[in-house]
């Protein structure tokens, strides 16, 4: 049966366009869908038929869910008539879209002619799980694949296409120099997050970060050139007490000319964040120093925030971080560790000279395996075949 809605959203293809392109939940079909997703959020498939006697496919927008390392499916599938089309005549493209509405080529296949573009190179592959399916697996997930794919079929000169959103799963945090706040423009910013293991955060991960608790009353920037803030308990020092809670939006801003601090966004790491025991405290050169003996490096701020999420790190003794910066890790909030919240506790930067603090260390896992993640590298030839366009990889945490 066909739902009002449905009626209203119109075919995806119009006039006399011979195939269409369509979204799936990750190849996922909609009974097997778990019962907390089916919750307010079931994704219905509506099968229409023109005149022609040609089905055209429409699907409820979605996105798929992974963490940095992982693999993950971005599912794409196509119906064709007359279905005896020559498969070598027909070209999938996949294509990285940004909030600036900018392209970035990540995967094209014309026939058995395959190639793949930039910082892809090596980690995406086709699927392969039948006729009309344009789904491509990516690899070892990095923190700047997150974003919003383009997947575009083409025959001859008829084409049509469909968009997936790939999610990770990781934190947010605010974030500013040794030279205080409000002295980052937005380069200085994105270079920042970078530098502590992480990405400017999208809009997006800011709001889902603020309905997860976070309040900072300080602006920064976001990926998209925005400058933001998340306001969970108003107050007059943070733009005024009798205003809503919610993400304060300044809009966009000169990127050049206009400095505040950053939001920036990681996810899972591939290796451990520790603090090392020692019976002495350091100081910062001699914090780098023991971290190296102990076959590791000073952690960066981002990689203590993912340990802190995704390791449950909770250590209430402060210690040197790669910045400068002295920070520790509170997941069960108690008394003389910093306040009633858990979260990341800040000290500021003090003095390197200083032997008042501990050190934060990270150790990178020596797997061999793709992302370190257990999965096995793809072999040479680049294929691999799957018993049917339901199937999933293991790494691919979960569908939206």
């Amino acid at each position: 049966l066909l739902s009002n809605q449905t009626q209203q959203l119109g075919p995806l293809i119009c006039g006399k366009m011979s195939f269409a392109v369509f979204i799936l939940t990750s190849a996922l079909s909609v009974s097997s869908l778990t019962a907390d997703t089916e919750k307010g959020r079931r994704k219905v498939v509506h099968v229409l038929e023109d005149d022609t006697g040609a089905v055209i496919v429409q699907t409820a927008p979605g996105k798929v869910v992974t963490h940095r390392g992982g693999s993950i499916t971005l599912p794409c599938r196509f119906h064709h008539e007359p279905e005896n089309t020559d498969p070598a005549r027909i070209r999938i493209k996949w294509t990285k879209v940004t909030d600036a509405l900018q392209f970035e080529d990540v995967f094209v296949a014309l026939g058995r002619q395959q190639r793949v573009f930039g910082s892809y190179r090596g980690r995406v592959f086709l699927e392969q799980a039948g006729p009309g399916d344009a789904s491509v697996i990516i690899q070892n997930v990095t923190l700047e694949d997150y974003g919003r794919y383009e997947c575009e079929v083409t025959n001859d000169m008829e084409d049509d296409t469909g968009f997936v959103n790939l999610d990770l799963e990781g934190v947010v945090f605010p974030y500013y120099p040794r030279e205080g706040r409000y002295k980052l423009n937005y380069h200085q910013a994105e270079d920042a997050c970078k530098q502590q293991d992480a990405i400017l955060a999208s809009h997006s991960q800011l709001h889902k970060a603020w309905l997860e608790g976070l309040d900072w009353c300080n602006a920064g920037w976001l990926e998209d050139g925005s400058v933001q803030y998340p306001i969970s308990h108003p107050r007059d020092q943070c733009g005024r007490k009798d205003t809503p809670a919610g993400v304060r939006n300044y809009g966009y801003r000169h990127k050049e000319d206009e400095r505040y601090d950053a939001f920036c966004f990681t996810s899972k790491l591939n290796g451990k964040v520790y603090f090392l025991k020692r019976f002495k405290k350091v100081n910062y050169a001699e914090a780098m120093k023991a971290c190296i003996r102990d076959g590791s490096v000073v952690a960066k701020v981002g990689q203590l925030y993912a340990a802190w999420k995704f390791q449950l790190l909770d250590r209430c003794e402060a210690g040197w971080l790669e910045d400068g910066s002295i920070r520790y890790p509170i997941v069960n909030p108690r008394s003389r560790c910093g306040g009633s919240q858990p979260g990341v506790r800040h000290l500021g930067f003090p003095d390197k000279k200083f032997r008042l603090y501990g050190v934060y260390c990270f150790r990178e896992n020596k797997d061999e395996t793709a992302g370190g993640t257990g999965m096995t590298k793809r072999p040479a030839d680049g294929l691999t075949r799957r018993k049917s366009s339901n199937s999933i990889p293991m790494n691919a945490t979960r569908v939206i």
